[in-house]
């Protein structure tokens, strides 16, 4: 038998829980009513949601470095005998045209895959081909036969609301096709180092390895996002999930159909984020912006005007609040695109348009090595009489940590080509094959390769 204090107590809770469940925006609910529920939705939306399983044939030698064709191809190494070994992986995929049979899905989840398998919501088994990849993005579209396939329509990410409820559907731990739900729990992120052009949509709704793909849907069953990385300092989900909204994924999906690559084009600024101090040396009334700190030579942006120390607050209307922004931007505009640009020089607010121009080689080799060393900090420098570019700091979750990069390294030549600086590494290497670096590491030498 409860006492007066614990029935108060009880009493307490439930006014809050019922509270709380006015306060969150759960629906209403009393005794007479049917039981709220996600499954009509999901009835619909599953279907469209496809689980994808890949391998891949790699040879494998005694000694690690004869693994690698380019090493052997710098040094004239002999091919030697190598077995094959089958790699596997598993993911997920959301069919955005029933009607040619188009999917979805990351980059990484088909990346360099032999074969691509695609199980339907049904259970049929369908092979994939593949249609286009995008790795900076971390986008590919594939395909399978058109034969009785549903699809999901994309909503507009950039109405999405901090607090929105999301339902996340995909393939976990290849445990077959799995429903959680959570709401957005923030918009914008970007600085993570885990892609090169990063708008994400951060969710709690439980995102786990094999979700990687799939979809993220609002509470009427349109695509919002697709499931792409997770924050899991203890291996497992921790709550913060991360999807590329939609709308940046539709007009990547399209350059992915029509050219099979994103040709991407070079506008020739670099940017930093603004600072208090910046802020306060530029007499700035906004916060919010990006600051020119580079124009290259003959690009569109010095064509257009633009000068360092010119601050960017605005894009195609959108509004710029830092230097991802405007990156992202650049990195969705196709060669001959036209972009107008919002800034302010000195005190005085000015507008100019800009044409998106054809990457120089060096622009290339240069987006690439970004690609390559993303989560890394270089320097030029001298160590020991010996000049190089120093790897200053290294992000432990980063490719380039992966493949033995540690700080503290020196990068003293690439290809083969004796390197003393940044410009000097650019012009090493080849945009359309993997990178042959030698790094000095206190008195020992050793070569990694970065493809």
């Amino acid at each position: 038998m409860k006492t007066p204090l614990l029935k108060s107590l009880a009493l307490f809770s439930i006014l809050s829980v019922h509270s709380l469940s006015q306060a969150a925006g759960l629906p209403p609910f009393d005794g007479n009513q049917a039981l709220p529920t996600l499954a009509p939705m999901l009835e619909h939306s599953m279907p469209a949601v496809v689980n994808i399983s890949t391998s891949k044939n790699i040879q494998v030698s005694d000694n690690p470095l004869m693994q690698d064709p380019v090493f052997r191809q710098f040094f004239n190494v002999p091919n030697q005998l190598r077995q094959q070994q089958q790699k596997n992986s598993l993911g997920s995929g959301v069919i955005i045209d029933s009607k040619q049979g188009l999917v979805l899905t990351n980059n990484h989840v088909i990346d360099k895959a032999d074969t691509i398998m695609v199980t339907l919501h049904d259970g049929r088994q369908l092979n994939a081909e593949l249609i286009g990849t995008d790795p900076e993005s971390d986008v590919a579209v594939i395909k399978i036969p058109a034969n009785n396939l549903s699809q999901l329509t994309m909503a507009d990410s950039s109405l999405l609301k901090v607090g929105d409820f999301v339902v996340a559907i995909g393939n976990p731990f290849g445990l077959g096709q799995t429903v959680t739900s959570g709401i957005v729990s923030a918009l914008g992120r970007s600085g993570l180092g885990i892609e090169k052009y990063e708008n994400f949509i951060q969710t709690d709704a439980s995102i786990n390895p094999g979700n990687s793909g799939g979809a993220l849907v609002n509470l009427r069953g349109e695509l919002i996002g697709m499931n792409t990385a997770i924050l899991a300092p203890t291996g497992g989900n921790v709550g913060i999930g991360f999807a590329i909204p939609s709308n940046m994924i539709n007009s990547i999906k399209d350059a992915l159909v029509k050219h099979g690559v994103v040709k991407r084009g070079l506008l020739g600024v670099t940017t930093q984020d603004l600072t208090p101090d910046l802020v306060n040396a530029f007499n700035l009334e906004t916060q919010h912006g990006a600051a020119i700190s580079r124009i290259e030579n003959d690009s569109p942006a010095a064509k257009a005007g633009l000068e360092p120390g010119d601050i960017i607050v605005g894009a195609n209307d959108k509004p710029i609040n830092n230097s991802q922004d405007i990156n992202n931007l650049v990195g969705l505009l196709q060669i001959g695109d036209k972009v107008t640009i919002d800034y302010f020089h000195g005190t005085e607010k000015k507008a100019v348009t800009a044409v998106i121009a054809k990457p120089e080689l060096t622009q290339v080799a240069g987006e690439k090595l970004h690609r390559l060393l993303q989560g890394t900090v270089l320097s030029d420098t001298a160590k020991n009489q010996l000049e190089g570019i120093s790897i200053d700091k290294i992000n432990t979750a980063s490719y380039a940590w992966q493949v033995g990069l540690r700080p503290g390294d020196l990068i003293v030549s690439a290809n083969r080509y004796r390197v003393h600086n940044l410009d000097e590494f650019k012009r090493a290497v080849n945009p359309n094959s993997a990178v042959l670096i030698n790094i000095q590491r206190g008195d020992q030498g050793l070569f990694v390769v970065l493809r």
